[in-house]
């Protein structure tokens, strides 16, 4: 583990100071796949204050894909396959839409974006936490199926924050809570892998950020555990609004930065 992290040191320009950053960002990836949905926008912004919003998102993905897997060896024999299959496929295309995007758009320009993504991600988790009767009728059509599902893989390529959109998807169609996160856990899984080809297109994961993933993969396991063992003991409404909040005020500043 030591040489890995003068690997990743040595390969990737970060402060060491910046590492105890890194290592928030990668427990709060494990906790939130424990159920504390609240926690999933804080690492995207971790990461792209110390890497840059661009860059960050290759690396996070193998992080993802590594809690997904936990997840799913966890709660995948909850999911609802009906529809893991009707979203893949609108969700894919909303991931090709993000890579185009992610070809033109210009760095400077991508701050900006990625805070205009967590600030509205934000505004709909507390939209779902006090209105949740909004979302309870919306019709279960083919169309509103397909408009969340291009949305989540708009978000989740720009981003890696597609979390929340999918949560509303779920909560409207009414799953029970059980199935809830088994569908999530096995539909992120698929579909992040599926967006490992783009990100490599698009030169976001390479050796030097992979040696970073090594380094930081014990945290997610350790934040995972973490989340298991306090989400009985912490009421998640209120933890998730302090999440939201400092979510909202970070993703202000790099939209106004």
């Amino acid at each position: 583990m030591i040489e890995a992290f003068s690997v990743a040191t040595s390969m990737v320009d970060v402060a060491q100071q910046k590492w105890i950053w890194l290592a928030v960002a990668a427990l709060g990836i494990g906790i939130t796949k424990s159920g504390f949905s609240g926690v999933s926008l804080v690492h995207v912004l971790l990461f792209a204050h110390v890497f840059g919003a661009r860059t960050s998102t290759g690396i996070v993905l193998p992080m993802l894909i590594a809690g997904d897997v936990m997840a799913m060896w966890m709660y995948g024999k909850h999911a609802n396959w009906d529809y893991v299959r009707k979203m893949m496929p609108p969700a894919l295309i909303g991931v090709v839409a993000g890579w185009l995007m992610m070809h033109r758009i210009e760095e400077q320009y991508y701050g900006p974006l990625i805070g205009a993504i967590i600030l509205t991600l934000a505004v709909m988790q507390l939209t779902r936490m006090f209105r949740e009767s909004w979302f309870s009728q919306v019709p279960h059509t083919l169309g509103f199926a397909w408009t969340m599902g291009i949305l989540v893989g708009l978000t989740t390529m720009l981003a890696n924050a597609a979390g929340p959109v999918f949560g509303l998807f779920l909560l409207a169609i009414g799953l029970p809570k059980k199935e809830f996160v088994g569908t999530a856990a096995w539909f992120f899984l698929l579909l992040n892998i599926a967006k490992i080809p783009f990100s490599l297109n698009l030169g976001l994961i390479r050796g030097d950020t992979l040696a970073v993933n090594l380094v930081l993969l014990p945290l997610i396991l350790l934040g995972l555990c973490l989340g298991r063992a306090i989400i009985h003991r912490i009421p998640q409404r209120a933890f998730d609004l302090v999440i939201l909040a400092l979510s909202g005020v970070a993703a202000l500043n790099m939209l106004l930065r």
